[in-house]
């Protein structure tokens, strides 16, 4: 195997979840290049790819299904803040983590689709019929939140959409 393959597996081995973009960034490497060894590390079993949400995301084939959708979601600065936040306050009402992250209600809402839909947050209704949210796996989800750290441009586009989301949902208010 070559010094470049290994440096590529490497950087995936350290930052599992790492999707294309990101791991063409943070090497000095052509994309052309990243794509050529990440393919023959695939071929070879010594990496995993899937799709979540637009990105391809890569990981060391130790990981099962669920830590790799967790560690997508984990590399949006939102869903990151939304699980800090449930462990933190848990049990929490969605309104709640909306008003402490300062995030409009779509965009919680956005993310918590897919936190739920990954068994990462249970949603059930209380005594009084309210939401209440909850980590799904709280240990588990603690050990793989401290291994991910979102890129400047992920948090650019997370903090963008944050902005257009906030401006969206002032519009309609003054409707």
């Amino acid at each position: 195997m070559t010094d470049t393959r290994d440096e590529i597996h490497a950087h995936v081995q350290t930052n599992a979840g790492v999707h294309f973009n990101e791991l063409v960034r943070e090497s000095a490497f052509a994309p052309g290049q990243v794509q050529y060894h990440i393919r023959r590390l695939l071929e070879d079993d010594r990496l995993v790819r899937e799709e979540w949400y637009g990105r391809t995301h890569y990981y060391p084939p130790e990981y099962d299904a669920w830590e790799r959708s967790a560690l997508a979601l984990f590399r949006r600065e939102t869903a990151r803040e939304i699980v800090t936040h449930l462990i933190e306050n848990e049990p929490a009402a969605p309104g709640d983590i909306a008003d402490e992250l300062g995030i409009a209600r779509s965009t919680l809402e956005y993310h918590l689709d897919r936190l739920v839909e990954h068994e990462i947050v249970d949603k059930r209704y209380d005594e009084q019929n309210r939401v209440v949210l909850e980590l799904a796996n709280p240990d588990e989800t603690g050990q793989l939140l401290t291994t991910v750290t979102p890129t400047v441009p992920d948090r650019f586009v997370d903090r963008f959409t944050r902005l257009v989301d906030e401006l969206l949902a002032g519009t309609s208010d003054a409707q």
